[in-house]
């Protein structure tokens, strides 16, 4: 395994392999995701006791949920009454969204507060990142992390080291101190969104060649990450649910996740890049929306249009 000596971990140069055109900007960040469920009241009512995030606004059918800490939208709830749940197996889409908590104590402190109230969670040391993982009332996918610092992330073998090994739970709920679970804090954020996908040939030529998000080399089998700015990954593409169907109308699922970039032009450049490639991009306002070849949308918005 190779060690930076400077101790500031690997350059994105060694493990991010750039567009051929059009490149998104370093400093952009994910919006929202907006989701379809069946039942507006049971899914706000996990999203508030299950992970503590709280209710920015409501009409009855549909929910702006943020952090408990401050006004930053992170996951819109889209009612449709009585939407098929996701299959055991799975469908084409959503495999998971992210919150990325600002300190690993945090991390702990929900660690332990889904023990206490009986909550199932999944587990994973990535390396670059610690994480739990989490299935809504409508089988939904989120995971919930904390990233380690960039100076601990490490090269092997040409690759960014990363790994699904077993969670030290014990350290980590003593990181989190005996201070009670008060709801997600400030400075919560929309991490990244991993979907399942039908190709990775095809996924990277709408994501990569096309919006111009980096390709991250990784040895992850069936999978593609990618990101932008030398992160470990904005966006997880994956094949682990091969065969499974696409999700219909009717059925629970993300209906769009946003990237968020700087201005305009970023926008245009994007939009550009995906007609070029094939793809039909539509307006919405200011942003611009467009859907992969399994039909999860993505919607492109700029800081200056809002």
């Amino acid at each position: 395994m190779l060690i930076d000596r400077k101790g500031t971990g690997p350059s994105q140069a060694q493990f991010t392999v750039a567009p051929p055109g059009f490149r998104l900007p370093g400093d952009l960040t994910l919006g929202p995701v907006r989701l379809q469920v069946a039942e507006l009241s049971r899914s706000v009512d996990y999203y508030r006791t299950i992970l503590g995030l709280r209710v920015l606004a409501s009409d009855g059918t549909r929910a702006t949920l943020a952090a408990a800490g401050d006004d930053a939208a992170l996951v819109e709830l889209n009612e449709l009454p009585n939407a098929t749940p996701v299959p055991r197996r799975g469908r084409l889409g959503l495999y998971h969204y992210a919150l990325l908590l600002p300190d690993r104590a945090h991390l702990g402190s929900l660690l332990a507060h889904l023990g206490r109230v009986g909550e199932y969670a999944g587990m994973a040391d990535h390396l670059v990142s610690e994480a739990l993982y989490l299935t809504d009332p409508d089988g939904l996918g989120i995971e919930v992390y904390a990233d380690r610092p960039r100076s601990t992330w490490r090269m092997d073998g040409g690759v960014l080291a990363m790994a699904s090994d077993p969670l030290d739970v014990d350290d980590l709920v003593r990181t989190g101190g005996d201070e009670p679970w008060s709801g997600m804090p400030a400075g919560t954020s929309l991490g990244h969104v991993h979907l399942y996908v039908g190709d990775l040939d095809q996924a990277a030529s709408f994501y990569h060649a096309g919006l111009g998000l980096d390709r991250i080399l990784l040895r992850f089998p069936g999978a593609l990450f990618l990101s932008a700015g030398g992160y470990h990954h904005h966006l997880g593409t994956n094949t682990w649910a091969a065969g499974a169907p696409v999700p219909a109308e009717g059925d629970a699922r993300l209906l769009e996740w946003t990237i968020r970039v700087p201005g305009r032009n970023h926008v245009g450049g994007a939009a550009a890049s995906l007609a070029a490639a094939g793809y039909a991009i539509r307006s919405d306002g200011p942003d611009l929306i467009a859907t992969d070849p399994w039909g999860t949308s993505v919607r492109l918005t700029a800081a200056d249009s809002h």
